[in-house]
């Protein structure tokens, strides 16, 4: 008998997983169905010694300190600030858009303040910012647009950016000066040896099972437990019964290639060429030295396993049908990106992760009553 089943075995589960057993003292069975823990942001070592991300680039960034602090319990940290060129015009430029971005473009000299009435001049007026694409088009004009947006919108999402909820193009900010960092968070870094040994140590307590290759719609009956936390795709839980939920997938070709370094930074996008959206260099994320260098070319997807939930009306309509259903269940908690249908950074995942465990404590004050849970998903 387990006090809790958690499904899924990323950020979400293994949080909740390790303050259950640590600040509750309670049992946990955490399951998953893939052959390792850490979810997504699962990190190995490949055959050339270099660290890599088999799901591709986490990058840890935040500005809440609780986060950090929380966290840092489990890993020591390496600095680092992300930068991300795209290719355009086959010249590699800082993305997001900035001065220098504009100057190498076009072979100008613009200052600041020029700079924004380049903008000012190029902006198409929006009466209401509704799609990714008003936003871009409204900040930086057409051409940007067509240039650094559409192209690489369309092959990472499926869709054009003008049938795209208008958050999928807010998240990339534009600049007018020549700050070329990605993310401008105050805490910046990644874990000093690797996302996957994180796990192990946040994971590495008495109370705590883990079942890997496990599929919780084939142990739901099999294993008594009494209370349940799901990180899973909501819709999968409740049997889709309204129909899938669309989601985004990845499809990722690792390769080592006989060189110190292939490109400049981490990350290049390629929003005008090629089938895939970027490619990752992960010795700029660890700092190790090597002979040869490590790649991960990325194609997205419409099959394989779900990673970004598409922001359109109709999506966010059918989600709200499930998220009824999921709030009726006050035996389960749904956390995590797939439970809840949203695309959140890594520290937000931990956020909600930590805030639903503040929930758990109000409503659970005391340990969980030693009887099976009479029902699971239906």
């Amino acid at each position: 008998m387990f006090d809790w089943l958690i499904v899924g075995a990323g950020f979400a589960g293994s949080v909740l997983a390790e303050r259950i057993a640590s600040q509750r003292g309670e049992s946990v069975l955490l399951i998953d169905r893939r052959s390792h823990i850490g979810g997504n942001a699962y990190d190995c070592y490949d055959d050339a010694g270099i660290l890599i991300h088999r799901y591709g680039p986490h990058i840890f960034h935040t500005n809440g300190q609780q986060i950090v602090d929380y966290l840092s319990q489990f890993t020591a940290w390496r600095p680092y600030e992300h930068r991300v060129l795209a290719k355009v015009d086959n010249k590699l430029l800082p993305i997001p858009i900035n001065l220098d971005t504009i100057n190498g473009l076009y072979g100008l000299d613009l200052n600041s303040e020029q700079l924004e009435r380049f903008f000012a001049e190029r902006r198409e007026p929006v009466d209401e910012i509704k799609t990714s694409e008003d936003v871009v088009v409204s900040t930086v004009g057409r051409e940007l647009y067509e240039k650094f947006f559409r192209g690489y919108t369309r092959k990472q999402w499926g869709v054009d950016p003008s049938e795209l909820n208008k958050s999928v193009t807010s998240r990339i900010p534009t600049r007018t000066n020549r700050d070329d960092r990605y993310f401008t968070d105050t805490f910046q870094a990644m874990p000093l040896h690797g996302y996957t040994r994180m796990f192990e140590r946040m994971l590495n307590h008495p109370k705590i099972k883990i079942m890997l290759q496990t599929d919780f719609r084939e142990i739901r009956d099999l294993v008594p437990f009494n209370r349940l936390i799901f990180t899973g795709p909501v819709d999968e839980f409740f049997g889709w019964q309204f129909g899938k939920l669309p989601y985004r997938s990845l499809r990722f070709e690792h390769r080592t290639v006989d060189q110190e370094q292939f490109q400049p930074v981490a990350v290049v996008n390629y929003p005008q060429t090629e089938d895939y959206t970027r490619i990752t260099e992960y010795k700029h994320l660890t700092g190790q030295k090597a002979a040869r260098t490590s790649l991960t070319y990325e194609y997205p997807t419409d099959t394989g396993d779900p990673y970004y939930p598409v922001p359109r009306a109709e999506n966010e309509a059918l989600y709200k049908r499930y998220e009824a259903l999921a709030a009726a269940r006050s035996d389960v908690w749904f956390v995590g990106r797939l439970a809840t249908y949203r695309y959140y950074n890594m520290d937000q995942v931990v956020g909600q992760a930590l805030s639903t465990f503040r929930r758990i404590q109000d409503a659970l004050p005391t340990a969980a009553p030693r009887q099976a849970m009479s029902e699971a998903a239906e």
